[in-house]
């Protein structure tokens, strides 16, 4: 009787583990099944990729990267894109203006962006801020006025493509020219910065009693009896007189700055040409004054601004007109790929990888900006062009020929 008992436990093992056997090989048939079935497709036929429900389409087409992922996407990479087009628009009587702040986009803790756009007389008051203002002149004329802590005087007429930059606490103002105004873009080295929240002329008076303001000039209270009883922030007027007449009256015993406030991108060869596109590179080496990097870049399409990094400092971007898409790489496998138009602001932090590629059939133009008066970047490249050979190929096995034909010199934009 034990004996027969015995063979059933043993019987009974048996079974089981052939059971077991079965189970695991049929899982495995399962996973390599599921390992071979289509997840993506080009045109997103799949059922997996079905969208049933209604979507905001035009947002979709705009934003291909997001709603279908490069399969290199990974983790969850905070957004760095933002839209000027989803800021609130304050309209005046001279033009109107709206903001990108870390408000709007959080990961932009260093920068933020305006734009504005003042008609023909239309001034921007003047004013001053804490932070640098650094300035990309759109479209049309303006006239720029500023002081320095010497009383050092600067006045000037800028047109599309100049740029102007105003350092912290400098007073300053903008007023829009014949024979349409002009529309630009500031980007200030503060993330927090808010245009409707500066230090204006207007404001500042009518918050000062009259007897003071009496008494710091010499003059009848009555003298101020017209001061506005509030800010006039963005306002029309009549056109300034010629520039030559302003230039000599405002330099009135103390002359002009030693560093002109404004520079003229289309007077500099570019710092880098190729055949996807060009680059030039503005910081303090080529422009005393300013204490904000920038390069305006160029791609024609299908052109990359290489893969690169940014060791000194976070990278605020603006694009100008075009298609694109941007991969940003972060620490701990973390990517995301995102598309950019006219209009929108991209942001990177320092030393976080990346490129931006041409989609689009038209030239691609966008501006980097850095809250550092010198630009710096670290291109893939040029840093594998640079290790020995024998080093990178154990890394990434892609031969010691491939590597020896890299450029030694950074190609900033490809193809060469």
């Amino acid at each position: 009787m034990e004996q027969e008992i015995e063979q059933a436990k043993v019987s009974r093992r048996r079974f089981l583990e052939a059971s077991s056997a079965m189970l695991v090989a049929a899982a495995g048939v399962q996973v390599a099944q599921g390992q071979e079935k289509q997840i993506r497709s080009a045109d997103h036929h799949l059922p997996n990729e079905s969208q049933p429900v209604q979507n905001n389409d035009p947002l979709d087409k705009e934003n291909p990267s997001s709603v279908w992922a490069p399969p290199t996407d990974s983790g969850g990479q905070p957004p760095f894109k933002y839209s000027f087009s989803l800021s609130h628009k304050r309209q005046e009587e001279g033009g109107w203006t709206r903001q990108v702040t870390v408000r709007d986009l959080p990961i932009s803790k260093k920068m933020a962006g305006v734009q504005m756009r003042l008609v023909t007389g239309g001034i921007r008051e003047l004013h001053w801020h804490v932070g640098a203002e650094w300035a990309l002149m759109l479209y049309g004329n303006a006239r720029i006025t500023a002081v320095d802590q010497e009383g050092r005087s600067h006045v000037s007429d800028v047109t599309k493509g100049d740029l102007w930059i105003f350092p912290g606490g400098i007073p300053h103002s903008i007023q829009g020219l014949g024979p349409d105004g002009c529309e630009f873009l500031l980007v200030f080295n503060d993330g927090n910065f808010n245009e409707f929240d500066t230090f204006l002329l207007t404001d500042w008076m009518t918050h000062t009693p009259p007897e003071v303001l009496a008494k710091n000039f010499g003059v009848p209270e009555s003298t101020f009896d017209k001061v506005p009883n509030k800010e006039l922030f963005i306002f029309e007027r009549s056109l300034p007189r010629p520039l030559a007449e302003e230039q000599k009256q405002a330099e009135a015993g103390t002359g002009r700055v030693p560093h002109s406030f404004d520079f003229k991108p289309a007077e500099m060869k570019p710092t880098k040409v190729s055949r996807g596109g060009e680059v030039k590179i503005i910081d303090q080496k080529i422009w005393p004054a300013t204490n904000i990097a920038a390069a305006i870049v160029t791609l024609k399409p299908g052109g990359l601004r290489e893969l690169h990094w940014h060791p000194n400092e976070d990278e605020w971007q603006y694009y100008v007109e075009g298609k694109g898409r941007m991969t940003v790489f972060s620490a701990g496998g973390h990517a995301r790929t995102m598309d950019f138009q006219e209009g929108d602001v991209g942001y990177i932090d320092k030393s976080v990888p990346h490129y931006i590629e041409n989609t689009g059939d038209t030239d691609l133009t966008f501006i980097e900006v850095f809250p550092t008066p010198f630009y710096e970047d670290i291109s893939l490249a040029e840093w594998l062009a640079h290790t020995p050979s024998r080093l990178v190929d154990q890394h990434i096995q892609v031969g010691e020929d491939f590597l020896a034909k890299i450029p030694k010199k950074e190609m900033v934009v490809t193809p060469e």
